[in-house]
């Protein structure tokens, strides 16, 4: 197992070995063997900001670290080790989700009923201006269920490729369509259910418009509602380093045939940017892959988990036993 001085790899059994000998996620912990209060936050804020480039360099080649036995014991340590990585903040303008500021760049993930499980998904894949980092922490550990999955994004573009070459095909020269439907006010029965007011963070129409313009979507007011069309965007993205194509969009979330009944929320839809139809066969068969291929590690108190947005789709698993709390901080 590779050390570099402060942090430790270790192997945990929900992680998946790749193709290449890399292990998806990358999990750390503290580099020491007796004493665990040995650690203290400072000591683990300092070996971020020493050890920033090696760190970056494994969240290139696993797509996600979990940091997990450090001493990160609130919202609060939290954000402080979220600066410490000094990415910038990329504030939740025409996010979906609706959220609470808890702390400084700290956010609770999403305030839709914690028993209901959440579809992958890249963070607002459905935006031009989306993050490309996302940053969890379990601030209450799970009784049982209510992880959150993973699976690297390119492995998905693979398999559909091999599976549904045409669709594929199609994504890649028309993009997507999201439409959603936003009322005034957030439903905090959906997980898609942020109000148009929070989604622009404003209660003026033509503010409301500009600031979605400025994300490449466009506003058509139904009374006091918001129908919000954004697209065609791109589906299938390349990381710049790897040179890999991704799987990065939102289908899963707002899709709403009858492959994915389960999941879809009512006021959501997706399109080719063609205006064809998204079938119903390749999205039953996408959902399917994405359960085989995705790891859930269970969360412990004080863990930290940072994602590459662009390689790996994150979703939600429904909570079985209270309580959870998991908190998220988006970046640059």
């Amino acid at each position: 197992m590779a050390t570099v001085k402060f942090f430790r790899e270790v192997e945990l059994p929900q992680q998946k070995p790749q193709d290449d000998g890399v292990v998806f996620p990358a999990v750390l912990s503290p580099n020491h063997t007796t004493d665990s209060t040995a650690v203290q936050l400072p000591n683990f804020k300092e070996a971020i900001r020493a050890h920033k480039p090696w760190l970056e360099s494994l969240l290139q080649k696993s797509g996600a670290i979990l940091f997990r036995g450090f001493p990160v014991a609130s919202p609060s340590d939290f954000n402080d080790v979220v600066e410490a990585f000094g990415y910038p903040e990329a504030f939740y303008v025409g996010g979906r989700a609706s959220r609470i500021k808890v702390v400084g760049r700290v956010y609770t993930a999403n305030e839709a009923p914690p028993e209901k499980g959440i579809p992958f998904h890249h963070e607002m894949a459905y935006v031009r201006d989306f993050p490309t980092k996302l940053f969890f922490f379990c601030d209450e550990e799970p009784g049982k269920g209510g992880e959150t999955p993973i699976v690297l994004s390119h492995i998905i573009y693979k398999r559909m490729t091999e599976k549904h070459p045409e669709f594929v095909s199609q994504l890649e020269e028309h993009g997507l369509t999201y439409t959603k439907v936003s009322n005034e006010e957030d439903d905090p029965s959906s997980f898609t259910g942020s109000g148009w007011k929070s989604t622009y963070k404003t209660d003026d129409k033509t503010v409301a418009e500009e600031r979605a313009s400025k994300l490449g979507a466009k506003i058509e007011w139904i009374g006091n509602s918001a129908k919000i069309i954004t697209g065609p965007l791109a589906a299938v993205r390349v990381d710049e380093e790897s040179r890999r194509k991704t799987w990065f969009n939102s289908i899963a979330v707002s899709y709403s045939g009858p492959a994915n009944k389960r999941f879809c929320d009512v006021d959501t839809i997706v399109e080719l940017g063609n205006g064809d139809p998204v079938p119903d066969d390749a999205v039953e068969d996408y959902l399917k892959i994405l359960e085989e291929e995705c790891v859930a590690i269970p969360w412990k108190k004080g863990d930290v988990l940072l994602v590459n947005n662009l390689m790996v789709l994150h979703g939600r698993r429904p909570l079985l036993k209270p309580p959870r709390r998991v908190l998220a901080s988006l970046c640059k």
